[in-house]
Formats: structure tokens, sequence, C-alpha cells
């Protein structure tokens, strides 16, 4: 059975950094991402990296976050850096790709619980 578990989330002022970190178990997945769903809005992706450590960004977090991951531990990462008001949200891992493009929330099957990030002005 696949589970992924988030930490790291917490609140910082902007201009801060957060440092978010999944653990999967029972699966490794080729394709991971990350995705957050601000207050009152829509799921909407962040960031994607696959088994070659190729990565996708939104446009929103070009240059300010680097996601990584290390497959011997089977762990996902999403250091966050410049943090913006904007960037406040419920932070999910998702695994288990589909082959739609990466930062589409229905290109994956299995969903971490999610992690809250607040960033205040």
């Amino acid at each position: 059975q696949v589970q992924l578990e988030e930490s790291g989330g917490g609140s910082v002022q902007a201009g801060g950094s957060l440092t978010l970190s999944c653990a999967a178990s029972g699966y490794t997945s080729p394709c991971m991402a990350w995705f957050r769903q601000p207050p009152g809005k829509e799921r909407e992706g962040v960031a994607a990296i696959d088994r070659n450590r190729r990565s996708t960004y939104a446009d929103s977090v070009k240059g300010r976050f680097t996601i990584s991951r290390d497959n011997a531990k089977n762990t996902l990462l999403l250091q966050m850096n410049s943090l913006k008001p904007e960037d406040t949200g419920v932070y999910s891992c998702a695994v288990m790709c589909l082959g739609l493009p990466p930062l589409n929330p229905r290109n994956y099957r299995r969903w971490g619980q999610g992690t809250q990030v607040t960033v205040s002005s």
C-alpha cells in the first residue's frame, strides 16, 4: 500500500524559507510532484520531477522553489525561498503518474494528506 507523509510546513513571514519533505513508502514512483491549494481556490501544480531528476515548475515559483528527490530514501523535497503571501496554501505531494503533463493533478493516483504553509506579509 502506498503511503505518503509530508512534513515541514509552517508559518513564515514574506521573504522567508521553508523546506517540505514527502516520505513515500510502498511504491517507488518514477514521477513525483508537489501541488498546493490556496484558500478558496483550486489545487494547482507547483513542481514535478521524474526519475532522471528532470524538473518542471509553475511560472509563479520559478527561481524561488527547488524540487529534488532522494531515490535511495524514496523522499521528495521542496525548498521554498523568497516566500510570498500568495504561496499560502496546503501543499501535497503526489505520485504514481499516468502520462499526462506533470503539473496536471489528474496525472497522479496517490496523494499525501498535505501540510499547511502560511506566509504573512
